[in-house]
């Protein structure tokens, strides 16, 4: 979410400075690649690239290719092929294993259905959406439709799909993307052209909710900036929680454990942690805490700080169920050797990030299957 946000705000730089700009994406992938379909980057006039759709090795030659396309302003699909010999003459050198297939499109400022602004529309709420993007994979003459159709939990749908039994059939695939929280990419066979449309399920930025405004916080709130999740930084006491000492922060309070989650919106891609360093102010928020869909509670500190909590908790009458423990971690962090705040720091959002993902925070050496799903290259057909 972070690319397509600093994508928006790069575009409006543009339109400001009277550049044009194209918009790149990865639509399809054979085999390895750096970036997955989805991956996109703006292009202005004067070569300032915005976000990426390889590890370096194809922007060079996208950018010249992207120049073209606003001269011309036409769409331009674009493939990549690493047992190509002639990548290297072309000094692309991908090394990479796999076909990328790129569409190109101008981004032209008077439609107000350009490519930026379906991006803007899934970036101006934090809510789940889908993003479908049309190309004609096997006819480079056909037409490029390009991205044409954004849907947002919300409700709110935009497109420019001109044929109807394309756009009936699309529009209902976004909304089971939506619906199954799922990304796919199918071709529309019909007796004209054949259209490829990567549906592309887009959650919402993480929020990550932190109690406690002292020192140790700062690099945590910076780091989750960095990423573009969403920080809330809450603390009791005044003077903590500011600007000034948090300048990247979405939100900061001063409020105490009672009224400080009806502050918040919280949902199933906000995390928590617990670093106040003030026992009884973490355990009371640890109890409002709890029956809240969370997928991470962090908690700072030893874990007999933890158990201590939990037991009083207990004791109090709270209930503590096997899924509510398995979501609380605490000790904070991956075991990563951390002693410093910055480095305590990288340990809790390296945690939370494997949490988010679903996935075990291993070296990639022990991994014994590919590092993206092949499942996601797989293209489905359906006959209009």
């Amino acid at each position: 979410m972070k690319e397509l946000e600093d994508i928006v705000k790069a575009y409006h730089t543009a339109c400001r400075q009277g550049l044009r700009t194209a918009l790149a994406t990865v639509v399809h992938v054979e085999g390895s690649a750096y970036r997955q379909p989805g991956a996109r980057m703006l292009v202005t006039e004067n070569g300032l690239l915005t976000g990426a759709i390889s590890g370096g090795c194809l922007e060079g030659d996208a950018l010249r290719k992207a120049q073209l396309v606003m001269l011309q302003q036409q769409p331009m699909l674009v493939t990549y092929d690493t047992n190509d010999e002639d990548d290297a003459k072309l000094g692309v050198g991908l090394g990479c294993n796999g076909i990328i297939h790129i569409l190109l499109e101008p981004v032209n400022t008077n439609d107000p259905h350009n490519p930026v602004a379906l991006l803007q529309e899934v970036t101006n709420h934090r809510t789940p959406a889908v993003l479908v993007t049309i190309f004609t994979l096997h006819n480079r003459k056909a037409p490029q439709p390009g991205t044409c159709l954004v849907l947002t939990a919300n409700g709110q749908m935009q497109h420019h799909i001109p044929d109807c039994h394309l756009q009936n059939a699309i529009t209902a695939d976004a909304h089971l993307a939506l619906q199954t929280q799922t990304t796919f990419t199918k071709t529309y066979l019909s007796t004209g052209n054949d259209y490829t449309a990567h549906t592309a399920y887009l959650p919402p930025a993480p929020q990550l909710l932190i109690a406690g405004a002292g020192n140790d916080v700062i690099p945590l709130v910076k780091m989750a900036c960095l990423l573009g999740w969403h920080t809330i930084v809450v603390d009791g006491r005044p003077g903590y929680a500011t600007t000034t000492r948090f300048p990247e922060a979405t939100q900061l309070l001063t409020a105490k454990p009672a009224q400080a989650l009806a502050q918040v919106a919280t949902d199933q891609h906000t995390a928590v942690v617990l670093m106040t360093h003030n026992y009884n102010y973490d355990l009371a928020l640890l109890a409002q805490l709890l029956p809240l869909p969370l997928p991470y509670i962090g908690v700072l500190g030893p874990a007999k700080k933890l158990q201590r909590m939990l037991e009083e908790l207990s004791e109090n009458g709270i209930p503590i169920s096997r899924q509510q423990r398995a979501r609380i971690h605490g000790p904070a962090g991956l075991d990563l050797g951390a002693e410093t705040a910055e480095e305590i720091a990288l340990s809790v959002i390296s945690e939370i990030k494997s949490v988010l993902s679903a996935a075990a925070a291993t070296s990639l050496r022990e991994k014994t299957t590919t590092i993206h799903p092949r499942e996601q290259q797989i293209i489905l057909q359906q006959q209009l």
